[in-house]
């Protein structure tokens, strides 16, 4: 059994940086793909970055040049760096997990979730 533990959401003024945190634990896969989505209210989920456990990487148009994903698997840490924050980037974000499939912020099915962490961009 897999879990996600987010952290470093929080409230900051356009033009802002956070870091996003993610533990994981519980998996000893070879392979896995880990994500970064988020929910804005009345809106859908959205995939904002992936990385697999090969460093492959697929961002979202929206995070393309301002977010960097990353992993430290020494201790199995999911990043999600967010530079130059719009309000648009308000949401709420979640980390996932999955050992299988391909690895793409188009996928919204994984096996496990994170309970998320706020962002507020104003």
């Amino acid at each position: 059994h897999v879990q996600l533990v987010e952290s470093g959401g929080g409230s900051v003024q356009a033009g802002g940086s956070l870091r996003l945190s993610c533990a994981a634990s519980g998996y000893t896969y070879k392979w896995y793909c880990m994500g970064w989505f988020r929910q804005a209210p009345g809106k859908e989920r959205e995939g904002v970055a992936t990385i697999d456990r090969l460093e492959g990487t697929d961002y979202a148009d929206s995070a393309k040049g301002r977010f960097k994903i990353s992993q430290d698997n020494a201790n199995n840490t999911l990043y999600l760096q967010m530079d130059s924050l719009k309000p648009d980037d308000t949401a709420m974000y979640y980390c996932a997990w999955d050992g299988s499939g391909y690895c793409s912020i188009r996928r919204n099915t994984f096996a496990y979730w994170g309970q998320g962490t706020q962002v507020t961009v104003s």
